[in-house]
């Protein structure tokens, strides 16, 4: 597999597990250490445990509002190296019944270790100008 095709498949499996809203389901897909970059600033992730307070009630929040599933529509996809990959598109979250209940900016730059494409930054941003670029 390339690390292209890797990568492809490490971002839709990301958002399976997503989907599960599942918090354990997602830690492995973060690097240690990494970061997340969104409306609350710059948050430092030491361990994937970190995520817990922060994606927690994103989840319970998602549940609360009928959600069904995540997708991503990737715009841009670039290996920087062959330890390194940029990922850029919108998130798009669903209800259960399908209509769209949410869209996202997502910018990701994945780093490949010895285990696999793990997140190293994860960036949160208007959607709207994902669509411009």
């Amino acid at each position: 597999m390339t690390n292209e095709a890797a990568v492809t498949k490490f971002l839709s499996d990301y958002y399976a597990a997503f989907s599960t809203l599942n918090i354990q389901a997602i830690l492995p897909y973060f690097h240690e250490p990494a970061l997340l970059v969104g409306p609350l600033g710059v948050i430092p992730l030491p361990t994937p445990a970190a995520l817990v307070p922060v994606f927690s009630p994103v989840m319970e929040n998602l549940r609360q509002r009928q959600y069904g599933k995540s997708e991503l529509k990737l715009q841009q996809l670039k290996l920087l190296s062959a330890t390194s990959a940029l990922a850029v598109g919108v998130a798009i979250r669903l209800k259960t019944d399908g209509e769209e209940l949410e869209r996202a900016g997502v910018t990701y730059l994945m780093h490949k270790t010895e285990n696999g494409w793990k997140f190293a930054v994860f960036v949160l941003h208007d959607a709207d100008e994902v669509a411009r670029s």
